[in-house]
């Protein structure tokens, strides 16, 4: 189980690390004046500076990529650091499939609506390339590789205590056991109950806010009587 749970944590972090590299790879080829520029996905990200012809063309960043990238690198840290940081091994997971999810989003979207084009001038096609779908993907099954190292990790934790915890997936049902019998204890208020207190909270609205509308109305008389408005 131990080998195992290195395993999983050694892949973690090499999907990690890919899902990075990846980010470095073609993302989008965008066609002006019938040239096609290609750029990498750190360049849509980070901003870059295209040349169609003779002309420079400063790209203006693409706050999604941007926000995928920085999330992956996120991840990767978290997914290296929880072998030494046991609490960080939760949090690889978690990134990780934010990122994943708001990827995907991306690969499946127009090219054309997460690659910022706008300053460009007679931009005929925006195309993404393979990789942003591969990302995604490699981004999800680092989730899977660094959520399966959290739980194995946890049930040897576990089993070195002797029973004295319970593992997540337990504690999980637990909680939700513990939320059933909590329900089961709420009373709840009958109809007469509910009219008679939302009737007593609409008429304090009201006169709250009558009050404050006087107040309001009288300051704003007040204030044109000495600026002689």
């Amino acid at each position: 189980m131990k080998t195992l749970n290195k395993i999983c944590w050694i892949l973690g972090l090499i999907l990690g690390l890919a899902s990075v590299v990846l980010f470095l790879t073609d993302f989008a080829t965008i066609t002006s004046a019938g040239k096609d520029v290609t750029l990498v996905g750190t360049e849509l990200g980070f901003g870059a500076t295209i040349e169609f012809g003779s002309a420079e063309v400063n790209m203006y960043k693409s706050s999604q990529i941007l926000f995928c990238f920085l999330l992956t690198v996120l991840a990767t840290f978290f997914a290296a650091a929880s072998i030494k940081f046991k609490k960080l091994r939760y949090a690889a997971p978690i990134v990780g499939i934010i990122s994943a999810i708001y990827m995907l989003v991306i690969a499946l979207s127009s090219a054309g609506k997460f690659v910022d084009w706008q300053p460009l001038a007679n931009v005929t096609k925006v195309e993404y390339a393979p990789f942003v779908l591969i990302t995604a993907i490699v981004l999800f099954a680092f989730t899977v590789v660094t959520l399966a190292h959290l739980l194995i990790d946890d049930y040897l934790e576990v089993q070195a205590s002797k029973g004295s915890k319970l593992t997540i997936p337990k504690r999980i049902v637990r909680f939700f056991r513990d939320y059933k019998s909590e329900v089961k204890k709420i009373v709840w208020p009958g109809w007469k109950d509910v009219a008679k207190n939302t009737l007593i909270v609409i008429v304090v609205c009201l006169i709250v806010g009558a009050f404050i509308w006087a107040v309001d109305y009288g300051l704003a008389k007040l204030l044109e009587l000495i600026l002689g408005v």
